[in-house]
């Protein structure tokens, strides 16, 4: 799928504001959670094996998610019904966040994104991408902190779906966890005071 034809994915847009954290700051949080280059080509690698999984991969995260009525609630209207529309619309983003957690260069347009998804997560941003009512003004953020475990945990079986030896499967697996960490830790930046993160 062509990352062009995603409504509301903005990545490397002039749409996305500048990240407050500096490039410096950056650096620190890479050394903080040991992701080096050889993590960059691990993940290059787990890209190409998820490459043909991605929808199979968001079919167990959404079963999760639609399985427990305190997540799915973010994506529900007044009615607290689920929004189909609206689960559809970030489907089609969370599969090109796969794509792009695999493939980026993880470099100031890389980090500037991630500024913009945590905002989406916050009530200055939340709904506004999709144009909905969701119920829900924003998501807790002790719920994008807990979501680390599983997305880090399901993705691991289908790393190891392509025949590669153990510790191979292991590297792509460490990567992916180093990876989304670190991606957590910026999402979270928007929801606390610039002196606190």
């Amino acid at each position: 799928m062509s990352k062009t034809v995603i409504p509301g994915y903005t990545y490397g847009s002039s749409a996305v504001a500048r990240s407050p954290i500096s490039d410096e700051e950056f650096g620190l949080l890479k050394q903080s959670v040991l992701l080096g280059p050889d993590d960059l080509e691990h993940l290059r690698r787990a890209g190409e094996v998820l490459a043909d999984q991605v929808e199979d991969v968001l079919d167990v995260w959404y079963g999760f998610v639609g399985a427990h009525p305190h997540l799915v609630r973010y994506f529900s209207g007044a009615d607290g019904q689920p929004d189909a529309a609206y689960l559809a619309a970030v489907r089609r983003r969370f599969g090109q966040w796969i794509r792009d957690t695999c493939a980026a260069s993880y470099d100031r347009a890389w980090l500037d994104y991630q500024h913009e998804i945590g905002l989406r997560h916050t009530s200055a941003g939340k709904n506004r991408t999709d144009g909905v009512c969701s119920a829900a003004q924003s998501v807790h953020l002790r719920y994008i902190i807990a979501f680390i475990v599983p997305i880090t945990a399901t993705v691991k079986p289908f790393l190891a779906r392509k025949g590669h030896a153990a510790d191979e499967v292991e590297a792509m697996h460490a990567a992916w966890f180093k990876s989304v960490t670190l991606q957590v830790t910026l999402w979270s930046a928007p929801f606390v005071a610039p002196s606190a993160f």
